[in-house]
């Protein structure tokens, strides 16, 4: 009898040793995004809670949830920051009312003023000490107990949707235009524009009820769903207000450091691989957007005006030096754009000419 409750007990141990992760551990994290569900941001956060599941074993389980499910979407930092909800998603600049160096992380506007585009603004944050500034500045800037994460580059953003057409500056000056938040709205009024800033949510109902006569969201295949093309019918495709624009996804330090390293290290990987999955989604989903954009709904698709690329870079760099002259943390992360830009830039523009100069050849011999 001693010798068969022995042999019980070993053998509930060997279980014991032998059973998955996935029973040992498992991380429940709700994830408030600052995005529909309609959107196609939405969907690729589904794909990275999934490939984390997987990755893991089960161990961390994410739940994606849309924008307002739990709090409003200029409120999800201090939510992942309290613990209300354990992570969050939206953009660095959200949080421009807090410090106003967010922006440059999430969205460098005209490229920090000096060409940074979407990919070389990427470069930066990974090889350039982006990572590190933005680490520092949640942590010791201001103060919040959160671990970020970049996972979609998104940009470039279209100029956007505008009620009638625009020739110049001198037209766009007569309109009410929703931009992003933060330092962006700025330099929309430094050109002399009224701008305002507004949800995601909030843009189609104001410009039925026409308290915006123009608006940007995200991009064509975003725009799409939120449904701009049903109030008007003029779409700007080149914005330089975000001509690179990155979401992040932020955890709770609490709850990031309950974490092993290794399920840490597998959110980082699958981060990065959101990162390319983004670039390839971008490309084909924003195509076929603006082919049904144009043929489907009858949106004609504008050039930006010429003018308005010097005068947003103008405008610009003069908001943005008032801020590095009042804020040396400001400072230090636009100096440290920019010093990465004086190699970057001659360089990657040259690889850019090629690919437009390939692109203009084979669309003129249709």
């Amino acid at each position: 009898m001693r010798k068969f409750g022995i042999m019980t007990l070993a053998f509930g141990l060997g279980l014991a040793l032998f059973a998955t992760p996935a029973l040992a551990q498992s991380q429940k994290i709700r994830l408030q995004t600052a995005v529909p569900s309609a959107s196609i941001y939405f969907e690729l956060l589904k794909k990275y809670a999934e490939r984390v599941d997987k990755m893991s074993n089960g161990r961390v389980k994410i739940e994606v949830l849309p924008d307002g499910a739990v709090v409003p979407a200029f409120e999800i930092l201090d939510a992942v920051d309290k613990g209300v909800v354990e992570a969050g998603y939206a953009w660095t600049h959200y949080w421009s009312g807090k410090h106003p160096a967010a922006g440059l992380f999430s969205n460098p506007m005209a490229g920090a003023g000096v060409g940074l585009d979407q990919l070389s603004h990427v470069a930066w944050l990974l090889e350039g000490g982006g990572y590190d500034l933005l680490r520092k500045f949640y942590t010791d800037i201001i103060k919040v107990n959160v671990e970020p994460l970049m996972v979609q580059p998104m940009g470039p953003d279209p100029l956007g949707w505008f009620k009638g057409t625009i020739g110049n500056v001198e037209d766009f000056k007569k309109l009410k235009y929703r931009s992003p938040p933060g330092i962006t709205g700025e330099i929309f009024k430094e050109m002399g524009i009224a701008a305002t800033a507004l949800p995601g949510g909030e843009i189609v109902p104001a410009a039925q009820r026409g308290v915006i006569d123009a608006a940007e969201w995200i991009g064509p295949a975003d725009d799409l769903n939120l449904g701009l093309h049903t109030v008007w019918k003029n779409y700007y495709l080149q914005g330089l207000h975000q001509s690179t624009d990155i979401g992040e996804v932020l955890v709770n330090k609490t709850v990031w450091s309950k974490l092993s390293p290794d399920l840490q290290e597998m959110m980082r990987t699958a981060a990065l691989a959101s990162m390319a999955e983004t670039y390839s989604y971008n490309v084909y989903k924003n195509a076929m957007a603006v082919k049904k954009l144009r043929e489907e709904f009858k949106v004609t698709i504008h050039d930006t005006p010429k003018d308005f690329f010097p005068e947003f870079v103008r405008a610009t760099k003069v908001v943005l030096a008032k801020y590095a002259d009042k804020d040396p943390f400001f400072k230090q992360v636009l100096d440290s754009q920019r010093d990465f830009a004086v190699n970057v830039v001659p360089y990657w523009t040259k690889i850019l000419d090629l690919y437009s100069n390939l692109g203009n050849a084979a669309l003129q011999q249709k």
